[in-house]
């Protein structure tokens, strides 16, 4: 072990050992090994320590990279992992399933010509380092506050607020209408990127800290009216879930399916649960002719998914190229290593069969100017047509808001132009006072990384407003 640091300069970058592909095509388990305490001092001594850390600029969650980058290459562990876990609820989670070729691996000054440091790798081999050595606590509560605050959803944003109020004192209560807390954490995310135990584990120790949940809780009109009137404030921080649709003929055909609803199903199966559409083969593709329309990390966890259910074949329609796609690179490698075919500039033009699907007509793409985002826009070449054999096409275009002013009856609960909750920017208080709004509900399908760090901001929103209204009344 060393602690000197720029050890880029003569360390090659390493990653964990990855599972060998033969044995992920029918193996659910996390694929990324775990680094022992030797290799993750030398790889996190890669670190430049460089002055402006672009590192940490491009992390959601501002962590403190190049510090306990530093810190682990000196054998200060437990310190590594109180920096860390200073600005981030769950880095057990981040360490895992953030796309770091995007944010803080992608943005690290010594990556071209030496490669970055592997920040996630070391990252969870810092917190799974913690918890082996129980550094890991439940919050100890000084005093209780005698406030009380209601949480609508039991995903990353929600519970990262969870976490933060509860630290403040307050009586923390988290609805959710699933059986068990973690959102798309349990749900949406597959095993072989995130192991269920690791959001059960980390829901134990947030049951432990005080924090009260309530599962299987359907938010209708009358149960959000109960809240507004049982807590001091109420934070929706549900997610999108409704699948966004695609309109092509015959799209009613049966085998269309949504790519939750089918990430779900396998998720539930590997949890043990009883699955009805997965055993009578609707949500399970072993032996069939898969198809996956979209391009994001969904996606990919799709095609993923389907080939450890023991596809025939996988197929990938994307309407851009590679380079283009909103998903992360590492995704898209992994699931070319495990056989995937991906359709570069190809998108559905109508569904072919009777009754179930048996094609898709894909129609060829080409891409033009530049978008706002930096992506390039795509037009259709004209005549340019082909069809892909498919005896199931799972959608994975994203996800939309359930319309929360009807399903909660609350009229006055405005929304924006895209179907969101809208918020005040500054307070991130709705327009129903008292009622706060972090997440995708507001920010739309976006990174786990990003709903943690909307649930801080939230609950710091939270804190105020409630030490503000008691103020008040006191004087």
């Amino acid at each position: 072990m060393t602690n000197k640091m720029l050890g880029f300069t003569n360390t090659e970058q390493h990653y964990p050992e990855t599972m060998p592909v033969a044995a992920r095509e029918s193996n659910f388990d996390e694929i990324y090994g775990q680094f022992d305490p030797a290799e993750a001092a030398v790889q996190a001594a890669r670190c430049s320590q460089c002055g402006i850390p672009f590192c940490q600029i491009h992390c959601p969650l501002s962590n403190n990279i190049p510090d306990w980058l530093k810190m682990t290459a000196d054998g200060r562990l437990q310190e590594a992992y109180e920096l860390s876990s200073a600005t981030n609820n769950f880095p057990e989670i981040c360490g895992r399933i953030c796309p770091q070729d995007k944010l803080c691996e992608g943005n690290c000054v010594i990556e071209k010509g030496f490669k970055s440091v592997t920040i996630g790798s070391v990252e969870k081999y810092i917190t799974e380092t913690a918890f082996a050595n129980g550094w890991v606590k439940p919050i100890s509560v000084g005093s209780e506050s005698g406030f009380s605050v209601g949480i609508i959803g039991a995903g990353p944003a929600g519970l990262a607020a969870a976490d933060m109020l509860r630290r403040k004192g307050h009586e923390v209560h988290v609805y959710d209408r699933y059986d068990r807390v973690g959102g798309l954490l349990i749900y949406g995310i597959p095993n072989f990127k995130l192991e269920k135990h690791i959001i059960q584990r980390r829901h134990h120790l947030l049951k432990e800290s005080g924090i009260r949940f309530h599962l299987g809780h359907d938010t209708d009109g009358r149960a959000f009216d109960e809240m507004r009137g049982k807590h001091d404030a109420v934070l929706i921080a549900t997610g999108v879930y409704k699948s966004r649709e695609i309109e092509i003929p015959d799209y009613s055909l049966d085998n269309i399916v949504p790519a939750l609803d089918y990430l779900t199903a396998s998720n539930r199966k590997g949890l043990g649960d009883s699955v009805p559409e997965f055993d009578n083969g609707y949500f399970n593709a072993e032996g069939k002719e898969i198809v996956v329309i979209g391009g994001g990390d969904t996606a990919m966890d799709c095609v993923r998914t389907a080939v450890r259910q023991g596809a025939k074949k996988v197929t990938c329609l994307y309407r851009r190229d590679r380079i283009n796609m909103p998903g992360s690179q590492r995704e898209v490698k992994n699931a070319e290593e495990e056989g995937v075919q991906f359709v570069w500039l190809s998108a559905p033009k109508a569904f072919v069969g009777n009754k179930n699907v048996q094609q898709i007509l894909v129609q060829r793409m080409r891409l033009v100017a530049h978008e706002a985002s930096g992506r390039q826009s795509v037009v259709p070449v004209e005549g340019e047509n082909f069809a892909v054999a498919a005896d199931m096409v799972i959608k994975a275009l994203g996800f939309d808001a359930e319309d929360l002013p009807t399903l909660f009856a609350a009229k006055e609960l405005k929304l924006s132009r895209y179907g969101t909750v809208e918020v005040n920017n500054r307070t991130m208080m709705t327009s129903i006072p008292g009622v706060f709004a972090a997440g995708d509900i507001v920010r739309g399908a976006s990174l786990v990384v990003w709903a943690i760090r909307d649930g801080r901001d939230a609950a710091a929103a939270i804190h105020q407003h409630i030490m503000t209204q008691a103020r008040s009344i006191a004087a």
